[in-house]
């Protein structure tokens, strides 16, 4: 089989680079087709954001607790070694 014009993609050249001017442009109309959030929304997302950090924030520190008492526990049990069970002095 062979490839017709109408299949042959075409090739891309280089882009190229916008000025700043153009870029602020596009930047704007961009940013005039955003849908901003009401401050009920605002209000509601920041909130939730919020909590969930908190509980986050929460979970790890008891996984911290955690595995920081079960390390203490295993060195007490297991590495008192010919010290006694003695913390080394450094």
């Amino acid at each position: 089989m062979t490839q017709t014009d109408a299949d042959a993609k075409p090739e891309k050249g280089p882009q190229r680079r916008t000025g700043p001017v153009t870029f602020t442009k596009q930047v704007v109309g961009e940013l005039r087709k955003v849908r901003w959030p009401t401050r009920r929304e605002l209000l509601t997302y920041t909130v939730v954001v919020i909590i969930f950090v908190v509980i986050m924030v929460g979970y790890v520190s008891l996984l911290d607790f955690g595995f920081g008492e079960a390390v203490t526990w295993l060195y007490s049990t297991l590495g008192g070694g010919a010290t006694g069970g003695e913390a080394p002095i450094f």
